[in-house]
């Protein structure tokens, strides 16, 4: 197995992972945070589909005309890098909406991540360095990396929410 298509099945195995944490969590606890909470999940789940798009779409292919109907300026300012969760649930997309913008930018990352090829994957990223990679396949592992960071959050989560752990 290669390398591209080892960072390929761990942004798979990281997402899988995390659709199971989110499985059972209820809409309502979405905007929930223990008391002296610093996060909850709709802010994870966002944070993630930006990223997702910023890590494994932007940096390896650049940014495209039609990015913004797949990741929306708005998503990047309630989401992205240097946003913080707004607990105040009016402040958001409802939940569907939120699931639905994680799933098709995976989708879309997967889609096109059947297309690269070894060669294109050891070539720098498009954008300015970033302190945890320097390659296009160097910006995949630090996707699934990223994602395992923040499944981790959603974790935690449902366990100061009152929900069971996975075992």
């Amino acid at each position: 197995m290669s390398e591209l298509t080892a960072a390929i099945n761990q942004i798979r195995q990281a997402r899988r992972y995390t659709e199971d944490l989110l499985q059972n969590i209820p809409d309502e606890h979405w905007f929930s945070s223990p008391p002296g909470g610093v996060t909850h999940v709709a802010w994870q789940v966002g944070h993630l589909a930006v990223c997702e798009y910023a890590l494994a779409l932007k940096r390896v292919r650049g940014v495209r005309p039609d990015d913004e109907q797949l990741v929306s300026a708005e998503d990047f300012r309630l989401y992205g890098k240097g946003s913080e969760p707004v607990f105040d649930a009016s402040a958001y997309p409802p939940v569907a909406e939120i699931r639905e913008l994680f799933q098709r930018v995976h989708q879309r990352t997967l889609d096109e991540l059947a297309g690269l090829d070894d060669a294109t994957a050891a070539e720098p990223t498009s954008d300015p360095p970033h302190p945890m990679f320097n390659t296009k396949q160097g910006a995949l592992v630090w996707c699934a990396q990223h994602e395992f960071l923040h499944a981790g959050q959603i974790g935690l989560l449902r366990r100061q929410l009152g929900l069971e752990s996975l075992r």
